[in-house]
């Protein structure tokens, strides 16, 4: 069977159901901004020893966002007969091992440049990536509802990519390149006082 078919040559692409949609559709548009997430996900594989405690941990995410493409091409009528489920825990699951890294290195408390080592730079960019898709579903989300296990996996992701970025920093020993305090960090500056009568 030919890699190619021909079929997209007029700008339309097939969706789960048999539909067919222009090719930059919003749930095009978002789905092509989770298989790139997938793709930086799969970069970030090759760069860690095959034996990293990160490895099933990034397997599974990778495979649970094969289904979540699924769901995301699949119109919310018809969405009860796709077949590829998601684990509802997925959420959790960032959560826990975000939970884990922190107890560790201590929270984050400035806004960081990415970069450092490679797999750091890499987890930043799919931070970044991650950020996009969400920003997408949402915009599908005001067409046609996306699943909420869809919605909270894809934001959990790019806060633990953040999470993972400085845990590999911090098992390396770099230092964090920092630019500014979170707001809620930074110390407030009291206001003027009015000067007293026979301070003039």
């Amino acid at each position: 069977m030919k890699i190619y078919t021909r079929g997209g040559d007029k700008g339309k692409t097939g969706i789960f159901g048999g539909q067919r949609v222009d090719k930059d559709d919003v749930r095009i548009e978002a789905n092509g901004t989770i298989d790139e997430l997938n793709s930086v996900i799969g970069v970030v594989r090759a760069n860690l020893p095959a034996d990293h405690e990160w490895q099933p941990l990034l397997f599974k995410i990778q495979t649970e966002m094969m289904s979540v493409m699924s769901q995301v091409a699949t119109p919310s009528a018809i969405r009860d007969t796709n077949t590829n489920t998601l684990d509802e825990n997925l959420d959790k699951l960032c959560e826990e091992w975000m939970d884990r890294m922190t107890d560790e290195m201590g929270p984050s408390e400035t806004f960081i440049l990415p970069g450092g080592t490679i797999v750091s730079a890499h987890l930043q960019l799919a931070r970044a990536v991650a950020r996009r898709a969400e920003r997408r579903l949402w915009t599908l989300n005001k067409q046609d509802e996306v699943p909420a296990v869809v919605m909270r996996f894809i934001n959990r992701l790019s806060d633990l990519f953040f999470t993972m970025a400085r845990y590999d920093m911090y098992k390396a020993g770099n230092i964090e390149e920092r630019w500014k305090d979170f707001l809620y960090k930074r110390k407030k500056t009291p206001p003027p006082t009015s000067p007293k009568r026979g301070d003039i």
